[in-house]
């Protein structure tokens, strides 16, 4: 009762009655779930919560189902979960999806895959291809698995955005702004840089986040982690010294330099013809552009790929 939100039923069966809940005592987190004036809640409890009152058979989907995997970002609200049949069912802050038949999953949500299609319906290429990248790193699910449920049910949400988006899903990233920095560059019509490559320079290994080995060019995401812990901000400090002295340009790119994504390949472009690249400028409109809009928008209407189908 202290300790997670509870339902009426709950309440009775630990002697706190009708009354009592409607006292100062407790606040309503949900119709017909409660919870202790003193209780913080987390996102966790907001689950519980929501599975007290959500049909038994619903399944937590989209950024929810991958949230609980372990991935840090995305709206946490509303919750996102779904359930077959025609239900209906309208609760602040939880979004309850309908199909027509639930993918693969557990007790707790749909398989990963089947949380990645619900979550490519709506995303962003981007966003997209960073949770895809994510999950693929992090082995919950492959680009097998994906295509393969997409394309045993068409229909599902999600399911022609998700093959779409494979093919520029790349396991070798290792967090989510090295996934966008990639494809920021990547999209632009640049060459194609190495992900996560293995340098061996005077007996140390190094792994450098993008390079273009033709033009000694490094490209490195400086988290704030980078920053907090002197260790790493150390460690990063004798990296790229090593890289220089071997002759490597290194550009290091913040959170803030990434979120100014067109100045930054216009500054990563000087670097290459720095280094004696001759091939075409970026190109910053049309393919480029469509990293920041919906899948859907590329794949077109669903109505079409239904002809198409």
């Amino acid at each position: 009762m202290l300790s997670a939100p509870f339902t009426r039923a709950q309440a009775r069966a630990s002697g706190v009655s009708d009354r009592m809940l409607q006292g100062k005592r407790f606040v309503r987190v949900l119709p017909g779930v409660w919870a202790h004036r003193d209780l913080s809640l987390t996102w966790e409890h907001r689950v519980t919560a929501a599975r007290l009152v959500l049909p038994e058979a619903a399944r937590a989907t989209g950024i929810t189902r991958l949230q609980m995997l372990g991935l840090d970002a995305g709206p946490r609200l509303p919750l996102h979960f779904v359930v077959q049949g025609d239900h209906h069912l309208a609760l602040p802050g939880v979004f309850l999806h309908r199909t027509r038949k639930l993918a693969p999953g557990d007790e707790t949500g749909v398989c990963p895959a089947g949380a990645f299609l619900a979550f490519c319906a709506r995303a962003r290429v981007v966003d997209a291809i960073r949770v895809g990248d994510w999950l693929l790193a992090a082995g919950h699910t492959t680009r097998e698995e994906i295509v393969a449920l997409a394309l045993a049910a068409p229909w599902r949400d999600g399911a022609h955005e998700a093959i779409w988006v494979c093919e520029h899903l790349d396991p070798r990233s290792r967090s989510l702004p090295e996934s966008e920095l990639r494809v920021v560059l990547g999209f632009s019509g640049l060459p194609t840089p190495e992900v996560n490559p293995t340098l061996a320079l005077d007996g140390v290994t190094l792994s450098p986040d993008l390079l273009y080995r033709e033009h000694a060019l490094a490209v490195e995401y400086q988290g704030t982690q980078h920053q907090v812990d002197r260790s790493v901000y150390v460690a990063d400090l004798d990296r790229l010294e090593l890289l220089r002295a071997h002759g490597f340009g290194c550009l290091e790119v913040t959170k803030e330099r990434l979120s100014h994504a067109r100045t930054l390949v216009g500054r990563v472009h000087r670097e290459l013809v720095a280094r004696g690249y001759t091939g075409p400028p970026p190109y910053l409109d049309g393919r480029w552009q469509r990293l920041f809009s919906r899948i859907s928008h590329q794949v077109g209407p669903r109505r079409d790929r239904a002809r198409s189908a």
